[in-house]
């Protein structure tokens, strides 16, 4: 069986890199598929270890004329509870990062942006997990109808930015995609971290 996570990145540090051995693929869902690999190390042992491969996926970060942000309350069963996040969803195969951020925004929200800005990327769970979040940003927004599927319970709420840090401050926002989209946002607003936006037919 071919090795599932991405090639290493050895980047500055080449002595640190494990190389595939042998797997085998533990589970195979209609999202997730387990993997269970044997490596060995830099020193020649041998470790297993077992991860999810995932499509990766694009988190949104929507800005309404006013200021506001538009996100979600919407119940995580793993976690059995209604969680405050930004609208996000995962890539379908060959689909650009791009693409899925529009599409999820429309069909999650019902908005759809004049202006995107594409930010960055973020492990959401590296030690077990392939998946890859991309950032976006979207404002000069125009509400629309969402399109959500089937089971899909999605409650929208309209904040201010200081409403949102405030939530996360009180350990209300424990969603690792929302607080790294609200930190860029505040990078972004102080002039630390530019965006290069662009505008979409």
């Amino acid at each position: 069986m071919t090795r599932g996570a991405p090639a290493p990145d050895a980047g500055e540090s080449p002595h640190l890199v494990e190389t595939f051995v042998r797997g085998e693929q533990v589970f195979r869902g209609a999202l997730l598929d387990v993997r269970r690999d044997v490596v060995a190390l830099p020193d020649g042992s041998h470790a297993t270890r077992e991860y999810i491969v995932h499509p990766g996926a694009v988190v949104v970060v929507p800005i309404l004329d006013d200021g506001r942000l538009v996100v979600e309350r919407q119940f995580r069963y793993p976690v059995g509870r209604v969680v405050l996040e930004f609208p996000a969803g995962k890539l379908d195969a060959g689909e650009a990062p791009l693409q899925c951020g529009q599409r999820e925004l429309m069909e999650e929200t019902g908005y759809r942006a004049r202006e995107w800005a594409v930010a960055g990327t973020l492990h959401n769970a590296l030690a077990y997990c392939t998946e890859v979040i991309h950032i976006a940003f979207a404002r000069g927004l125009s509400p629309g109808e969402r399109a959500l599927d089937a089971g899909e319970l999605i409650e929208l709420a309209l904040l201010h930015e200081a409403d949102l840090e405030a939530a996360a401050a009180r350990g209300e926002v424990t969603d690792a995609k929302t607080l790294v989209g609200l930190l860029w946002l505040q990078k972004w607003r102080s002039g630390a971290w530019p965006l290069q936006w662009f505008t979409t037919p």
